[in-house]
């Protein structure tokens, strides 16, 4: 595998998005408390419709992106989405009531939305003539890796007392890094990362009008959405199961939350490094089945020590499952158009993220933020069951021996 700027510059992206995303549910318990909506007085479903307005606003921008990558290109695009994400989150710094605070992350979910329906596609045209599945598991691990190393940082601060509304200022300024070396062209300019001056709608519109009549792009659509979902509200989550059911320190929150990525972090650079193109498929499926039965445990751990152990194994089990179901979709629907299939499948994830935060908040007022962790098996079997529907009974097996075949030829 080999690298340049603008993919060390997806790197840095990656993992600012990942920040930008969880600040917020990583200091949750004092944004609650400070904005009147506590967690522990039936604040849980509030708590989660906070994830779901930012998830609205991301699908709407995600629906224009292909348009903005058409007038700006992929790598102007996201320099953009980059300050969107840093506006947003500066003004959640100063938000003093929880309307406002949901009226600006929604600022922030626009910028979200357009790194996530433009980023894997962005990563895809810079290795076009190379295995783009490797590439995009790879740098999706960078996800992780900002969660990882810049989390538990946070918590600890937090631990000592330094505001949130800092720590938000903070990783606002840590997202101008990327969005910095995004505007600079360099001294090679790859010109399928730039625009070509227009927007194009009726071309864009056709691209996807295409997709949606495809029957068999609904079945990926639905596989994106309860993959989304389950790997979100584990992440979204975690933090507060742990300082509400254990009473842990914001500290061991933001661990928690960081254990879980590095489990995703190793899934997901290991599998875009050891696991070939042909093979995403049962990656997928096998990945699905471990994280049901894995996922179930949450409803019985009874030390921070075993929830953290769980973490790990549940992000690991979680980790390929959205740069994978993408690439593998790519793979099957290959005479549709690729940056429209990419953004219309995160068009499914992204609300499931949304929809499964706040039914989990309103499963965790209900009944206990553990009982609400069985939405996630329930989403990793129906995920499962999708990828073995479309493998074994829709010649997705057969497609993929025709994949290698003319890779072979190819490389011959």
């Amino acid at each position: 595998m080999k690298f340049g700027k603008f993919d060390y510059a997806a790197f840095l992206l990656f993992m600012a998005y990942a920040v930008c995303s969880l600040i917020i549910p990583v200091v949750l318990v004092e944004v609650a408390r400070d904005l009147n909506f506590d967690l522990d007085k039936g604040g849980m479903s509030a708590g989660g419709i906070l994830q779901a307005g930012r998830s609205a606003t991301m699908v709407g921008a995600m629906l224009v992106c292909s348009m903005l990558a058409c007038r700006f290109g992929l790598r102007k695009s996201l320099a953009i989405a980059a300050l969107f994400m840093a506006g947003g989150i500066t003004l959640a710094a100063l938000s003093q009531w929880y309307w406002m605070l949901l009226v600006v992350l929604i600022i922030a979910g626009i910028g979200e939305g357009l790194v996530e329906g433009l980023a894997t596609p962005f990563i895809g045209e810079l290795h076009k003539d190379d295995e783009p599945g490797r590439y995009m598991n790879f740098s999706h691990g960078f996800w992780s890796v900002g969660i990882f190393g810049c989390i538990p940082l946070l918590g600890w601060l937090l631990n000592c007392n330094v505001s949130w509304r800092i720590l938000c200022l903070l990783v606002a300024v840590g997202t101008l890094i990327p969005c910095i070396m995004l505007f600079s062209p360099g001294r090679k300019r790859i010109e399928r990362l730039e625009g070509k001056g227009r927007f194009d709608a009726a071309g864009s519109l056709k691209k996807a009008w295409d997709i949606i009549r495809c029957r068999q792009f609904w079945l990926f659509f639905a596989a994106m959405f309860v993959a989304g979902g389950g790997e979100f509200g584990a992440t979204f989550w975690c933090a507060s199961l742990l300082r509400l059911d254990f009473n842990a320190s914001p500290w061991i929150g933001g661990l928690a939350t960081a254990v879980f990525s590095a489990g995703m972090m190793i899934g997901r650079t290991g599998s875009g490094l050891l696991v070939s193109q042909k093979n995403l498929p049962r990656l997928i499926m096998i990945f699905a089945v471990c994280g049901t039965v894995l996922t179930c445990f949450f409803t019985v751990v009874g030390s921070i020590t075993s929830v953290m152990i769980l973490l790990f194994f549940v992000g690991l089990a979680s980790a390929p499952f959205w740069p994978s179901v993408q690439s593998y979709s790519v793979d099957r629907l290959s005479h549709l158009d690729s940056t429209t299939l990419y953004i219309l499948l995160s068009c499914a994830g992204v609300p499931g993220c949304g929809a499964l935060s706040v039914i989990m908040g309103k499963a965790g007022d209900l009944w206990g933020l553990r009982m609400a962790f069985l939405a996630i098996p329930v989403c990793y079997l129906i995920l499962a069951g999708l990828i073995a529907f479309d493998y074994y009974v829709c010649k997705g097996r057969k497609n993929m021996q025709c994949l290698k075949a003319d890779n072979n030829n190819s490389t011959e």
